[in-house]
């Protein structure tokens, strides 16, 4: 018999996990089970997975192991996410209980199976509906008479923005890109070319 772990989320509100883990300790008493170890914290769902430790959730449960949340919405923050997850949980033959849906999922029940399907086809459901919104969205634009993408010129975001200043007063002292990206401990000097020449960081030193 394997452990049963108890996850619980809360965007903001402390509160909110006292409230979800009154809710597990109901369940887990009607349902005859005993909660070994919760893993609460308070975090956006907008959050990365391992921000919101479900890398680390994941990487608690073994095989025969139980996993309790309230709803959902509390272990993924898209429907794909959520699928992802469960069919992990799944292949690794862990057990999904979530209350307010009132789930009871395994690998070796046929309903399981149904649900997973199921799941599968609402997340492939919202990919499209997603994309769908999108291609509206962008052929309204360009119908009102709109450019899409970048203003041409645009630049963006570099990792050798950080040592622009080092790599101008480098160049200053007529050092070569190679060179410079040998001190500065960059492995491509043709990416640091192309950064130079768009940033027109040559002619910043000679004015």
């Amino acid at each position: 018999m394997g452990k049963t772990i108890a996850y619980l989320r809360a965007s903001t509100d402390k509160q909110d996990l006292s409230h979800q883990k009154l809710e597990i300790l109901e369940f887990a008493r009607y349902r005859d089970l005993h909660v070994d170890e919760y893993l609460e914290l308070t975090v956006s769902s907008r959050k990365t997975s391992q921000q919101r430790r479900i890398d680390e959730l994941v990487q608690m449960l073994e095989a025969t192991d139980t996993l309790i949340v309230t709803e959902l919405s509390r272990i993924g923050r898209s429907t794909a996410e959520v699928i992802a997850l469960v069919n992990a949980l799944v292949e690794g033959n862990i057990r999904l209980m979530v209350i307010k849906q009132n789930l009871d999922i395994s690998r070796q029940d046929m309903n399981s199976k149904i649900i997973i399907t199921l799941f599968s086809l609402f997340a492939e459901l919202e990919r499209d509906l997603i994309s769908l919104r999108t291609r509206e969205a962008l052929a309204a634009k360009k119908a009102q008479g709109q450019r899409l993408g970048k203003p041409k010129g645009t630049l963006q975001k570099s990792k050798f923005d950080r040592d622009v200043e080092r790599i101008k007063e480098l160049l200053g002292y007529g050092l070569s890109v190679r060179k410079i990206a040998k001190v500065l401990g960059y492995s491509s000097h043709i990416a640091l070319n192309t950064y130079i020449n768009k940033r027109e960081l040559r002619e910043a030193v000679k004015n």
